[in-house]
């Protein structure tokens, strides 16, 4: 019970802080992108990635089920997909703490973690990333981009670290 109000009072902190950086930011007039994503706003709903791009549903080809694990590994650790198809995950956190599932390019990954490492509490509902506190399941549908290497990770304070991360193989 103590964890849950803990955490809950966190939360509610962290709300107030975005909300003065907010209040600050239009202040003094600044309302680009890039500085919202360096103040603690992060909306991959709008973002454009190099690994692709939120998909439509009606465009789905298949469906890839996969698991999070307290093991801080997914269930599978390599995935083949199309460059243009899109697909929709099904993730299911099938551990005792909260996890969460980001589609990105390295670069974009590294980024996310060092943002996750200053916001620990961040979640993520829409876009390429998603979070999954325990027992839960969510759906991403995404349509990748050029072909190449990308991932798929969790960015919870030592998650990537510690290996839950999954390469994913786009072709031509």
């Amino acid at each position: 019970m103590k964890v849950a109000i803990f955490n809950e009072l966190e939360n509610v902190l962290f709300m107030k802080k975005q909300s003065v950086i907010f209040v600050c930011l239009l202040a003094f007039g600044f309302s680009s992108p890039a500085v919202w994503a360096n103040a603690g706003h992060h909306d991959h709903g709008t973002e454009r990635s190099a690994a692709g791009q939120v998909g439509s549903p009606g465009k789905v080809s298949r469906t890839i089920k996969i698991t999070a694990l307290d093991t801080m590994r997914y269930d599978k650790n390599g995935i083949q997909v199309k460059s243009g198809e899109t697909v929709r995950f099904v993730v299911t956190n099938a551990g005792k703490i909260r996890h969460e599932f980001t589609i990105g390019t390295r670069e974009e990954q590294i980024e996310h973690a060092e943002m996750m490492a200053s916001m620990p509490g961040m979640v993520h509902e829409e876009g390429n990333s998603v979070s999954l506190e325990p027992g839960v399941t969510k759906e991403l549908i995404w349509q990748f981009g050029k072909a190449g290497a990308i991932e798929i990770a969790c960015h919870l304070p030592g998650h990537y670290e510690a290996g839950m991360r999954a390469r994913v193989n786009v072709k031509k």
